[in-house]
């Protein structure tokens, strides 16, 4: 039955089409009486109001794109959960695609998105490149990016400081009395790393009155095993102290650590970035710079629902507060 049309409903109920649209879209101007005979017949046939033909008659569908580079990665995953539940909240559908951080498929997502007739779309990406922006701005929809990064300051936003968040976790290792703090950034093409983190470890030393050893940087790509090779690679140097950009690095850098025979935090202090889940999965647990990732998400759905409904909004690039968590990886 999964066919039933609206024509069907309006036979069986003895009514008009126009009488059932009502009912369907809670329109108050229906008798009681009218409204329970539709109602049943509705229920009787199974019938579903196709959200798309009542999104072309409104011209709102109600839906959301959200775009995220990898729903399996624990960060995305706990910010697509503030996005759903906010979303949940306002009545919105979502419909997700990932994108594996290629340009040509969320240029590509972007536009199915918009082709589906989405109300709004939350945007995440490492990587916010001129041809991005210059989408942002043709599209007929409002575009929030969610932890991620517009250089040029257009498009709508929610972030941490990512800079200031660096700069406290490496001065926090500095006045430990670590003179050499190696740092395993995530890839370097993202100005989150680059511009941002990068920026905020190299002040850090430098207001110390320390070098910058490019011996102690090492670039991986987020993953757990690009922080048990970047262990590998900076053991020779003998580190005391560990900046990772990720959580999910940070885990690497811990166990291949152990593996080698050091002790966490007593030969090797580590923090960490982002606060996900896995920061009090691994042991010792975690010290890591919260990047409050849920909210992030929920805040970045917000925006949106205001955007979509053009109220008015005082900021459209929020800034969240970030902290350091403190707990087994530092003494």
């Amino acid at each position: 039955m999964s066919n039933v049309t609206i024509y069907d409903v309006a036979r069986e109920a003895n009514v008009s089409m126009a009488t059932v649209s009502r009912v369907v879209n809670g329109n108050p101007n229906v008798k009681p009486t009218t409204r329970k005979k539709v109602s049943e017949a509705i229920d009787r046939l199974g019938y579903r109001p196709n959200a798309v033909a009542r999104g072309l008659a409104s011209k709102k569908t109600t839906t959301v794109g959200v775009v995220i580079p990898d729903v399996s990665s624990t960060f995305y995953s706990e910010l697509a959960r503030g996005i759903e539940d906010i979303a949940t909240m306002y009545k919105y559908n979502i419909i997700l695609s990932n994108s594996d951080q290629n340009k040509d498929k969320e240029l590509h997502l972007l536009n199915t998105m918009l082709g589906k007739q989405v109300d709004g779309i939350v945007f995440m990406s490492g990587h916010i490149r001129n041809e991005h922006v210059e989408e942002f701005k043709r599209s007929p929809v409002p575009i929030v990016l969610a932890a991620s990064v517009d250089l040029e300051g257009e498009t709508p936003s929610v972030n941490i400081n990512y800079e200031q968040g660096a700069y406290d976790a490496v001065s926090m290792l500095i006045q430990k009395g670590h003179k050499k703090v190696a740092y395993v950034t995530g890839p370097m093409e993202e100005p989150v790393n680059k511009l941002m983190k990068m920026d905020g470890y190299t002040k850090a030393l430098k207001d110390a009155g320390l070098e910058v050893d490019e011996e102690y940087i090492f670039e991986g790509d987020y993953t757990y095993d690009s922080g048990i090779e970047a262990f590998e690679k900076l053991e020779e140097l003998k580190p005391a102290a560990i900046f990772a950009g990720t959580d999910e690095m940070a885990l690497g850098v811990i166990h291949a650590a152990q593996d080698r025979g050091y002790s966490i935090p007593e030969d090797i202090e580590i923090i960490g970035f982002d606060n996900t889940r896995l920061a009090v999965m691994v042991r010792p647990q975690l010290t890591t710079v919260v990047q409050p990732t849920y909210d992030i998400g929920a805040v970045a759905m917000r925006l949106l629902t205001k955007l979509m409904n053009k109220e008015e909004v005082e900021e459209h690039k929020v800034e969240l507060p970030h902290r350091i968590e403190i707990r087994q990886s530092t003494k």
